[in-house]
């Protein structure tokens, strides 16, 4: 490890060595599966404190590049085949920190972005191929907001996963699956994808659950109608006010009272907690829409409060959770309260593509017999091809290493908005 840490640079030296080991990862010195050297030999050999390799280890794993593994050591989970055919990863290796400072003409404390790509323009190294990588098959769009320019279509979201992974992984399940994909799905879903989804929850979010309290259904408004008629419409739910308008239509739509409860900036008001008559809370705890307020730690507890307190139950929908911008993802209520009293939600349609109608809904474990007594008869509404691809996406990491790639672009964008303040 041939690495020279620059004592008069205004760059920290856990800055300095992340970029040495980004780009040495990147350009494969440091190979898929590989292992790093110890903690304390790279202190050895960088002659740093075994703080600055930890502060530069645990920046590799946020940003997707490695992985902690306890009793083993620190592996690379970056794999630059993912992208080919993809020009915003070409040359990435030219760290853009240092191009970005010397541009801007600022020093250590103007915050530098940390970033994948390279060249000018902002392009995403989350970008799909150009139309000559896939000459026969014309560009997609990712839902409305995708502007038409000169008859084909650039895509407008800030998540887009990468067509190529997508790709390999679909055929990769058409060829070791084989007949099983035309077999119909179990009616809770497949016992793959809710392995899979239970590992991935403990991993990323601490919410540990066995596969069968996981139910697959195609999207959040399919799962909102099953909730609805396990609970009935005799009784009361209460939403934030504003809040995402097919909740309520879908609710009603049952027969469901709803009972709009205001959102201030840190949440639903204690006053009007107290006061409505709901027993179902449904709330947006991270990001919610059209507000963009996401509610902090002392009332969620409040919200786990107010469940407890009446016997009710609290529909956690995170919706955009994955996305956030910090170091770890949000603590979820389901994971901080033993009452079994939230229903946690998400879908893949924002972390993947609006495309992929795919949802899951945990139930605590005291409602998993209500809800096969009275719902169990549906069938699940996701294909079973689906299915294996979303756990293949799981199983193999591509999903999270997407996540991180997703975070870290996110991160960087709002370092130059910081930036463009000054």
């Amino acid at each position: 490890m041939n690495y020279e840490i620059d004592g008069t640079s205004r760059i920290p030296a856990y800055i300095q060595l992340y970029q040495m080991l980004r780009s040495d990862i990147i350009a494969g010195v440091y190979s898929y599966g590989s292992k790093l050297p110890s903690k304390r030999t790279m202190a050895e050999e960088t002659g740093v404190s075994v703080i600055t390799i930890e502060h530069t280890v645990e920046l590799l794993c946020e940003e997707g590049y490695t992985e902690a593994r306890p009793r083993s050591g620190v592996y690379v989970i970056f794999k630059k085949s993912d992208f080919q055919g993809m020009p915003a990863v070409i040359g990435m290796e030219h760290s853009l920190t240092g191009q970005w400072m010397e541009a801007a003409g600022k020093s250590w404390e103007t915050e530098p972005m940390f970033d994948d790509r390279s060249g000018s323009g902002g392009s995403s190294a989350l970008n799909f191929p150009p139309k000559s990588a896939h000459a026969s098959v014309p560009a997609f769009s990712y839902g409305s907001s995708a502007a038409k320019v000169h008859g084909h279509i650039h895509l407008h979201t800030d998540s887009e996963f990468p067509y190529t992974v997508l790709a390999k992984t679909m055929r990769r399940v058409l060829l070791d699956y084989g007949e099983r994909i035309l077999v119909k799905s179990p009616n809770d879903g497949c016992a793959e994808l809710r392995s899979e989804i239970s590992a991935y929850m403990a991993r990323s979010r601490s919410i540990h659950v066995k596969p069968d309290q996981i139910i697959i259904g195609s999207g959040a408004e399919y799962l909102y109608s099953l909730v609805a008629q396990m609970f009935g419409k005799e009784t009361v739910f209460a939403l934030e006010d504003p809040s995402y308008g097919k909740i309520r239509q879908v609710y009603e739509a049952y027969g469901i009272r709803c009972d709009m409860l205001p959102l201030k900036p840190d949440g639903i008001a204690s006053e009007d907690l107290r006061k409505t008559r709901a027993t179902v809370l449904h709330i947006t705890p991270f990001n919610s829409y059209p507000t963009g307020i996401s509610v902090g730690g002392t009332k969620k507890q409040e919200y786990l409060g107010w469940a407890a307190q009446r016997g009710g139950i609290l529909i956690e929908d995170n919706y955009d959770s994955e996305l956030t911008i910090s170091g770890r993802a949000e603590n979820s209520l389901f994971s901080m309260t033993e009452q079994e009293n939230v229903i946690y939600m998400n879908t893949f349609s924002r972390t993947i593509a609006p495309s992929i109608r795919v949802g899951y809904m945990i139930l605590p474990e005291r409602l998993i017999e209500i809800f096969h007594r009275r719902l169990g008869f549906y069938s699940c509404t996701v294909p079973a091809y689906d299915q294996y691809v979303l756990a293949e996406l799981l199983r193999s990491g591509d999903f999270e290493r997407h996540i991180n790639r997703v975070r870290r672009r996110k991160r960087k964008e709002k370092k130059t908005e910081n930036f463009t303040k000054r």
